[in-house]
């Protein structure tokens, strides 16, 4: 998931419907003096339409983001997954992780053309680039470890995460010299999930889901969007999604090495090697069998090089490294 940057030209959604309706109840949210001046498509997002809304006004400009779902899949969904990001947005706006204000949201699609949610524009980008990765990926691990540590009601907290993978679903890759690496991976997670102390995750986090400003010095997290999939569950869970796609923009040795840079920002981890690799495998097989999912928006925004050849070799490379290191 992930709002993402960049214009997209056209008003037709990915269903070729219009958006008049979505717009005409934004602009009845905005004060009586406001309108729209702009319209900016968003790339980099997969399961959602992203927009970037200029309005103008006796105030001054500001910008809103626009998310509507549009995917049969999603729109099946929608009601649960916008109805969780706008109580989460609700709920981090009393908190120091840097995140969207709501402003509005309309789960069921009562009035947009389709299931939309409307909330403030984040400073910052996000950056994939190989260019310093390592100094984001150390920042990334602070910020995780401040999201873990937010504080919740037995009201606030959110559902308990679910799985993305399992024994039956995983596909490996049609072509690969390593099956038995495949099946190794995958036995580690037919047992039942470990024991674990639940925290309040992300579920999502990963760089293309931060924004960042600055450079050197001055780089720091300006924003942490996609919250439709926050849930409750082992810290470990969050950090191997960051740490697979880590692996896969990166290398493998920037995934493997996020962990450790979590446990140094203060974070606590599974103490049994066996349960973290438990986490790491159901999340890395959840990629398989070549990552395309997640290669499409990153290519929209500049990663080119991320080939389903290359994340291939990277995802199987990297459960390999998982086994070596935690099996």
């Amino acid at each position: 998931m992930g709002s993402g940057i960049g214009a997209a030209g056209g008003d037709a959604d990915a269903d070729g419907r219009g958006w008049d309706a979505t717009r005409s109840w934004v602009e009845k949210g905005l004060s009586e003096a406001e309108h729209i001046d702009k319209v900016v498509r968003l790339r980099g997002g997969w399961t959602s339409e992203m927009r970037r809304l200029d309005v103008s006004g006796p105030g001054g400009g500001r910008s809103l983001v626009l998310r509507s779902f549009v995917k049969p899949f999603f729109v099946r969904h929608a009601e649960g997954l916008l109805t969780r990001e706008a109580t989460v947005l609700r709920l981090l706006g009393d908190t120091d992780v840097p995140a969207a204000t709501l402003a509005a949201v309309d789960a069921t699609a009562q009035y947009c053309d389709h299931p939309s949610l409307l909330m403030s524009l984040l400073p910052g980008t996000v950056r994939l680039g190989d260019q310093g990765a390592a100094d984001r990926a150390e920042l990334l691990a602070r910020q995780l470890v401040g999201i873990h540590r937010l504080p919740v009601t037995a009201q606030q907290r959110p559902r308990t995460y679910q799985a993305w993978a399992s024994p039956e679903r995983v596909t490996r890759p049609a072509v690969t010299e390593r099956p038995e690496l495949w099946e190794r991976a995958v036995d580690v997670i037919r047992r039942e999930p470990p024991a674990h102390q639940g925290c309040f995750l992300h579920r999502d986090f990963h760089p293309g889901n931060v924004l960042f400003t600055g450079a050197g010095d001055g780089l720091e997290i300006s924003g942490v969007v996609d919250w439709v999939e926050t849930s409750w569950g082992p810290a470990d869970l969050d950090v191997a999604h960051c740490s697979t796609a880590l692996a896969l923009l990166h290398g493998i040795s920037e995934g493997m090495r996020f962990a450790d840079r979590y446990v140094a920002a203060g974070g606590a981890l599974a103490d049994d090697d066996t349960d973290h690799l438990h986490w790491r495998l159901l999340d890395a097989l959840g990629f398989a069998p070549d990552a395309e999912k997640v290669a499409v928006p990153w290519r929209e925004l500049g990663r080119v090089d991320l080939t389903s050849g290359v994340l291939t070799q990277r995802l199987e490379t990297y459960i390999e490294a998982l086994l070596m290191r935690y099996a």
